[in-house]
């Protein structure tokens, strides 16, 4: 039995297909007609293009349209003015094409991967997808197709990309396994989408596993079984009999309120990335966004976002999910996501230093911009802004300042916004949770970003595998800040919700519920079954499972606690 991150639900028996990867090596010769490579590279460019269109329709049909903005994310990566720039400039130096786009594709895949930020590092992924597809058209090599493979498939390769993903035909794949990825890398995302079960970061699975071979994918626990005995057969198949009968039970939440067994209502709402993201939190039955990370809009371009661009993005989300709120969060960059144009120096331990709303209040130009676009944008639906790492409370004064500012420049111009748009702030810092009290009498809303959080609480890198056993939401320490901020709300009555994966864990569920979370922001695919989970407990449940948790001592106790009850 072999362990890694599961990232897809579902249970698959089949035979593995090992996806073999390309020999890409080529010979970096100095070129002398400049001008014909040059062409050369725009050619591939506009082949890669036509191909990646092509390929988007497909997965258009299999998955959805977001599915396929994946692969038209691509497209813009491809024609960046930045990207397309640095190769010709390298070009122009007498550089072959390959050596320009393959120097430029891992200038950018350097920056992408330093970061601690799963989502961050998906840029490195689809950048490395852009580059081995557009050398593939370079050196005349033919682009790995999955299409036709038999049916009963267990597809195992190092990265599953988007660009291999479009033609699956998922009548044919029981599973996917691959070396790399996280829940949220797009090989995760697609996987779900397919319906595919998946199991992804297996470290030397091309190695371990044989073509041919027998294997059991489950993808909710993240384990994979090789040669399997009847007995496991037996079991797993039972166990897949199971998962597609529930699943086909979650269908009855579709358009339900989100109540707990006694009649509590609370607000089940979905992250998201970018604006075309919202039409899943929609899909899903999502009751609003809880988060949406702006810094997407940063990314993959030469120079900031102007207030037209943000505007029109911020807008689309308002009018997307109509009346529904859209908890939008300003900028959170800082020197562990390093974009060019923002001039930022490389620092020691770039998680404590300058980021975030720290960054902001000294680059105030960008701030404004930021500001007034979500101002504008408010006038379209329930936007509300969120103030990212706030250690003490002139963070957070401070950005209603500039916001008030702002409101009157906004009325001097005539321009439309909501006048009482709510302003709140991400609570994920142990300063913020000790002066959580202090913070209430001024935000409109706590928003707990559990991840970092748990990282900040218990001083770890969850990335470090030497001290990542101490990365885990059931910390004592992680619980007993989550019910102090929720307490500190309450007194208060200040909304206070939840946006960090933990929100849709089932065993941390009843905890919520007993300290009184206000809302829940998951993943859109979670929505319905975090829907369900809350269903199953009242109050008072909730508060005795509670009760009993909270005078635990130790991870261990309380997870094993929790697991015998749910």
């Amino acid at each position: 039995m072999l362990s890694a991150t599961g990232a897809s639900k579902g249970i698959g028996i089949g035979k593995v297909l090992i996806i073999k990867e390309q020999d890409l090596s080529f010979e970096a010769k100095t070129i002398e007609n400049i001008e014909e490579e040059i062409k050369r590279y725009k050619n591939a460019v506009e082949a890669f293009c036509k191909n990646t269109e092509e390929a988007a329709e497909k997965l258009k049909e299999s998955a959805s349209e977001k599915e396929a903005e994946i692969l038209m994310g691509h497209i813009l990566m491809v024609k960046d003015p930045y990207m397309n720039g640095e190769i010709e400039r390298l070009i122009n130096l007498n550089q072959c094409a390959e050596s320009a786009v393959d120097t430029v594709c891992d200038m950018f895949i350097t920056i992408f991967s330093s970061t601690d930020d799963e989502l961050t590092k998906q840029r490195a992924t689809d950048v490395a997808d852009v580059r081995t597809s557009l050398m593939c058209l370079l050196l005349g090599i033919e682009e790995i197709n999955i299409a036709n493979v038999p049916k009963g498939t267990v597809i195992v390769a190092k990265d599953l990309t988007p660009s291999m993903t479009a033609g699956i035909k998922k009548e044919n794949v029981e599973g996917i396994i691959t070396e790399t990825g996280g829940k949220t890398s797009h090989s995760a995302i697609l996987a779900r989408a397919l319906e595919i079960p998946a199991v992804l970061s297996l470290e030397n699975a091309c190695e371990i596993l044989s073509d041919g071979e027998q294997v059991i994918v489950d993808g909710a626990e993240g384990i994979v079984i090789n040669s399997p005995e009847e007995s496991q057969l037996s079991e797993y198949t039972q166990k897949r009999e199971k998962y597609l009968k529930e699943k086909e039970e979650l269908k009855k939440y579709i358009g339900k309120e989100t109540l707990t067994k006694d009649g509590i209502k609370v607000e089940l709402v979905g992250n998201i990335g970018k604006p075309d993201d919202a039409n899943n939190v929609v899909d899903c039955d999502g009751e609003g966004v809880g988060l949406f990370r702006t810094e997407f809009l940063f990314m993959d371009r030469d120079k900031a976002p102007t207030e037209e661009e943000q505007f029109d993005a911020y807008k689309k989300v308002a009018l997307i999910m109509k009346e529904k709120p859209v908890i939008i969060r300003t900028l959170d960059i800082g020197g562990d996501k390093d974009i060019p144009y923002m001039h930022l120096e490389k620092e020691e331990n770039p998680f404590l230093g300058f980021r975030a709303v720290r960054y902001c209040l000294r680059n105030r130009e960008l701030y404004h911009t930021q500001l007034k676009a979500l101002l504008r944008a408010s006038a379209f639906g329930n936007i509300k802004i969120m103030v990212p790492l706030v250690t003490c409370l002139n963070e957070l004064t401070e950005v209603k300042e500039m916001i008030s500012q702002i409101k009157s420049e906004l009325d001097n111009e005539n321009i439309s916004y909501n006048k009482n748009i709510e302003v709140g702030v991400m609570i994920e810092t142990p300063a913020a949770s000790l002066i959580a009290d202090l913070l209430a009498k001024e935000a409109d809303f706590f928003s707990i970003g559990t991840n970092d959080l748990t990282g900040y609480t218990m001083c770890v890198d969850r990335g470090n595998k030497n001290v990542s056993y101490l990365y885990s939401p059931f910390e004592p320490a992680v619980l007993r800040s989550i019910e102090h901020i929720i307490k500190c709300a309450k007194a208060e009555n200040t909304p206070v919700g939840m946006c960090g994966e933990a929100a849709a864990d089932p065993m941390l569920i009843p905890l919520l519920i007993s300290f009184g979370l206000d809302e829940y922001s998951v993943t859109p695919s979670s929505v319905l079954e975090t829907r369900k989970n809350i269903s199953n407990w009242s109050k008072a449940e909730a508060d005795k499972i509670a009760q009993t948790v909270m005078s635990l001592k130790t991870k261990e106790e309380i997870i094993e606690h929790l697991s015998t009850i749910i």
